[in-house]
């Protein structure tokens, strides 16, 4: 008769809970940088043609990501750029945590690698720390058997539908101490915001609902993600978000959650309770360390081109000053949802220094005229604008600090004129911009889809008036 074959760890055990020695934490982590710099550098390289410079990874800036793949990148490609790094920043903590808790320090102790600038001063000190001896924390952590805590759980019970909803409720109101600070004191949104609060948020959620027993992956994955869309609804009640910007959120902010519950769990079944309450108070203040980042160093470009049934000098006209776009046109959901909308436009005066006006639901663009070519070349720098939309909210005013402090600022614009045969013209549109809120490559990524429907409402406008006049010409 023939011994049972001993069961052998998950993969997600191995990679999520197993401890880890300093042998294995250098070399997966320079494993893992030397991978990540190599592509990235491969695609900045394929994308601008020159390699990026090493500070782009080591600086803790997300903007300055942008040298990868150039400022007239695709928004889609900058969010897969951060959909990329997710994964690499979950196994660094993931590995901080377990290398912690092998030195037999706090656990919490390998947060510190989600600190700017400091994160080095953490790494260095868990490489070089030694494994506990027999009485540390390596010697008593549980074997692999016994690190199974979220497999094979027990059917979710009352008590544990009251675990959970603490958790979410306890995670959730997290977000109103860090988003609204963040909003009506430091008046500005980072990258500690976007990613740092949802992470903790879901990680405190994670640890509270796994304390008392083990639960399994999908209901501490549902518990993290259930923590940021209640997190966002007390947002919307409070009137610190509207519910534009809290639905472009909440994507990057899910998966964040969803990552610090599993880390919240993992952190209920290693080390010593006293440490874990000592120590994991100042990590509560992570968000507002990436709160304040500066601003991108260059402005990033949104192209679109139509082509119009008229001829330059009858496009030239309506490319200066178009009329009343009829309030039925190109009127996609962006727009019915509040964001701000392009009507018409005027010109005071002719030529380079006239001013031009575009008037949107929210107010109007300033716009002096820097180059006036015609009827090939207009262009434009601006120097005021309105807000960026009409948040959607319960309340009348809502207190985002992207509504009023420019932290989506449009630089210039132009538009370019190419005759083409048969008395038909190529109207190009284009703007440049900064959004100063990080992760800067996700904003810009929604902003890119946005700024490109600006300019589709206004030079389909633009084709339709130019095409009645030409037509209507003998």
């Amino acid at each position: 008769m023939t011994s049972p074959r001993p069961a052998r760890p998950r993969v997600a055990s191995l990679l999520t809970r197993t401890p880890v020695d300093r042998k294995t934490y250098l070399a997966v982590g320079l494993s893992l940088m030397l991978l990540k710099v190599l592509a990235e550098g491969a695609l900045g390289y394929a994308m601008t043609g020159v390699w990026p410079s090493p500070w782009v990874y080591f600086a803790p800036v997300l903007s300055l990501r942008n040298s990868l793949l150039g400022a007239d990148a695709p928004g889609w490609q900058m969010g897969l750029l951060i959909a990329w790094t997710l994964p690499f920043a979950w196994v660094g903590v993931s590995y901080s945590v377990r290398r912690a808790q092998d030195a037999g320090v706090s656990p919490w102790v390998g947060l510190g690698f989600l600190l700017p600038f400091l994160n080095y001063l953490f790494l260095l000190v868990l490489t070089l720390l030694p494994t506990q001896g027999k009485d540390g924390a390596a010697a008593t952590a549980p074997d692999l058997a016994d690190l199974e805590v979220l497999e094979g759980a027990k059917p979710l019970t009352r008590g544990g539908m009251w675990a959970a909803l603490v958790g979410v409720f306890a995670g959730a109101a997290l977000s109103l101490v860090f988003v609204g600070l963040s909003a009506t004191v430091l008046g500005k949104y980072g990258g500690g915001v976007f990613l740092g609060t949802p992470f903790l948020m879901g990680a405190l959620a994670g640890f509270l609902y796994t304390r008392d027993e083990p639960r399994s992956t999908a209901r501490v994955l549902g518990v993290g993600v259930a923590t940021q869309l209640i997190g966002a609804l007390l947002l919307l009640l409070s009137a610190v978000e509207g519910l534009i910007c809290l639905a472009m959120a909440l994507p990057i902010a899910c998966v964040a959650g969803a990552l610090g519950a599993l880390l919240g769990a993992q952190l209920t079944r290693v080390g010593d309770a006293a440490w874990r309450r000592a120590l994991g108070v100042p990590f509560l203040a992570l968000p507002l360390l990436t709160v304040v980042e500066p601003p991108p160093e260059t402005p990033r470009v949104v192209e679109t081109r139509v082509v119009v049934d008229a001829p330059p000098e009858t496009v030239w006209d309506l490319v200066i000053a178009f009329p009343e776009i009829p309030a039925d046109t190109e009127s996609t959901l962006l727009f019915r949802a509040g964001v701000a909308m392009p009507l018409r436009a005027r010109i005071d005066g002719r030529g380079v220094g006239a001013v031009r006006h575009c008037e949107f639901t929210t107010g109007a663009f300033v716009e002096p005229v820097t180059v006036w070519d015609p009827p090939h070349h207009l262009a434009f720098d601006v120097t005021a604008q309105p807000e960026p939309m009409a948040e959607l909210s319960p309340w009348k005013h809502v207190h985002a600090p992207h509504l009023v402090n420019n932290t989506l600022r449009s630089e210039r614009g132009e538009f370019r004129l190419k005759a083409l045969p048969g008395g038909k013209t190529e109207l190009v549109g284009r703007t440049w911009y900064r959004v100063n809120m990080a992760p800067e490559p996700y904003w810009a990524a929604w902003v890119d889809v946005v700024v490109h429907q600006v300019h589709l409402r206004v030079l389909r406008h633009i084709g339709r008036e130019a095409a009645a006049r030409s037509a209507a010409r003998p």
